[in-house]
């Protein structure tokens, strides 16, 4: 776990307005709400609740820092975004940036259950290189069709996950309602960072990011943030 006293002072200055622009300020509707949020909300408008977005900026600097401290301790995160916002993001920032993720649905046991985990993402590339090769060459028609099918279905879990050796040191979670499994595997167990709505429990997470997790410009300025930190740290190693 990091110490979040500690941190290395590395994020750049968030603009206000970028994040306005961006949409980062809007939360759900008042009704909805979560009070432990409470602190982060400047205040109501036409029924949804607003986000205060200085202390958006300063939370952000925060996942900066830590995810720098990360990188360059060489600590492994994986980016976890399964909602259709999000995915898209996912998917076009993290294979760029050479970090794992998650786009399809937590696997189960990815950090309480690594082992079986392990073997699943052996089986995996197992299965890829043999299709590759003459190593099914044996094999009946139906057999190769049948290992083709596992495979299609490993890889929409485990693909974006394959260069891990081990447990993920720490998560950044796009959503930890949508996320709540990932949210209570983690929990005390790994280091997270989440984009947290104002329909969201904070509690479980070590840095809270509150802001839209709805809004794409803002899941993209929020991500792009936090896979900056975590590259710089890496390149000062």
């Amino acid at each position: 776990m990091l110490d979040l006293q500690t941190l290395p002072n590395k994020a750049p200055e968030y603009n206000l307005q970028d994040l306005l622009e961006s949409g980062c300020h809007f939360g759900h509707q008042v009704a909805k709400w979560h009070p432990h949020m409470k602190k982060y909300i400047y205040m109501e408008k036409d029924g949804v609740h607003i986000f205060d977005l200085a202390k958006t900026a300063a939370q952000l600097q925060q996942a900066y820092n830590a995810a720098y401290e990360l990188g360059k301790t060489g600590k492994t995160l994986v980016i976890v975004g399964t909602k259709r916002q999000a995915r898209e993001v996912v998917l076009e920032k993290a294979p760029t940036a050479n970090i794992p993720y998650i786009t399809s649905r937590w696997l189960g046991g990815l950090i309480t259950n690594w082992d079986q985990v392990r073997k699943s993402l052996k089986r995996m590339i197992f299965i890829e290189e043999g299709l590759k090769t003459d190593k099914f060459k044996g094999y009946t028609k139906y057999e190769r069709n049948q290992l083709e099918k596992e495979l299609t279905r490993l890889k929409r879990f485990f693909e974006g996950i394959r260069t891990l050796t081990n447990k993920p040191d720490a998560l950044f979670i796009i959503d930890v309602n949508t996320e709540k499994v990932a949210v209570r595997e983690a929990e005390g167990e790994v280091f997270t960072m989440a984009v947290v709505d104002s329909n969201s429990n904070p509690d479980p997470i070590d840095v809270v990011i509150p802001a839209n997790d709805d809004g794409r410009k803002s899941i993209e300025l929020i991500t792009d943030a936090v896979i900056a930190g975590y590259i710089a740290g890496k390149n000062d190693k």
